[in-house]
């Protein structure tokens, strides 16, 4: 009898948890990168469908996740030779994003389980993915944290710990700072909502950002006519290094 009341209360927790949803909308969706861009701020705000804060069960948490466009990278480490630097061991990190963020409600650790981290990739390490390194490397896990370190550094990865606002169990806002050197592209942005550190929903959405105006069409050139784009190049490095000396001139005498 024990065992049957045990496994009915699973069961209704488990159809509880279940039907709660994620919706929620943005400030931004589409991020215009011109001449006087120098970032923006995206407002992510939504709502929890079906919950109930006296349902008995444990607090919800909201996590937030905004990735930009992944490539491989490679990380070099440099070391003192001779009284000057070089580079002496190099890793390829298979796949990086440009650009990653996580907020959530309270610290990440506590708001998602490990396991649930493995499976969705949620936090920045597990963001970065390489299969390998080459045997004479000692300690390959040390690039792929130079490489956090980094970018870190630049505002490109950013762990955004008790920054999402939860009201009433219901209601959930956060801002996430998009930086100046952001990458053209598609950048997916994922909602998480947990309970006991464990996922019991998400929601998978979106932002676009593209380059406009002239640096849309300097960006088009490059990479649709590089041989109109060198040319160009060189004919205007020549121009201005005509017009610098034809400056200097003119002020001698």
């Amino acid at each position: 009898m024990r065992a049957l009341l045990a496994s009915l209360l699973i069961l209704i927790t488990a159809a509880a948890a279940q039907a709660e949803k994620v919706v929620a909308d943005m400030s931004l969706r589409d991020v215009e990168i011109n001449a006087n861009f120098d970032g923006s701020d995206i407002l992510i705000y939504g709502a929890i469908k079906g919950a109930k804060e006296d349902s008995g069960l444990a607090p919800l948490d909201v996590i937030i996740a905004i990735s930009g466009p992944t490539g491989p990278v490679t990380v070099r480490k440099k070391d003192r030779r001779f009284g000057i630097w070089v580079n002496t061991e190099s890793i390829e990190v298979d796949r990086a994003p440009s650009f990653y963020a996580v907020a959530s409600t309270g610290k990440l650790e506590d708001t998602l389980s490990y396991n649930d981290d493995v499976r969705f990739q949620v936090s920045i390490p597990r963001a970065i993915y390489s299969v390998g390194a080459p045997a004479e490397i000692e300690d390959p896990a040390s690039f792929s944290e130079a490489l956090i370190r980094i970018r870190k550094g630049n505002n490109l990865y950013q762990q955004l710990d008790n920054t999402v606002q939860l009201f009433d169990q219901t209601l959930f806002s956060t801002t996430i700072d998009m930086p100046a050197n952001l990458v053209e592209g598609t950048y997916p942005t994922r909602i998480f909502l947990t309970r006991e550190g464990e996922v019991v929903a998400r929601l998978a959405t979106f932002i676009d950002v593209r380059k406009v105006g002239l640096e849309r069409w300097i960006y088009d050139l490059a990479h649709n006519q590089p041989l109109i784009y060198g040319i160009l190049s060189l004919v205007i490095a020549i121009t201005a290094g005509w017009l610098a000396s034809a400056f200097f001139r003119y002020l001698r005498f």
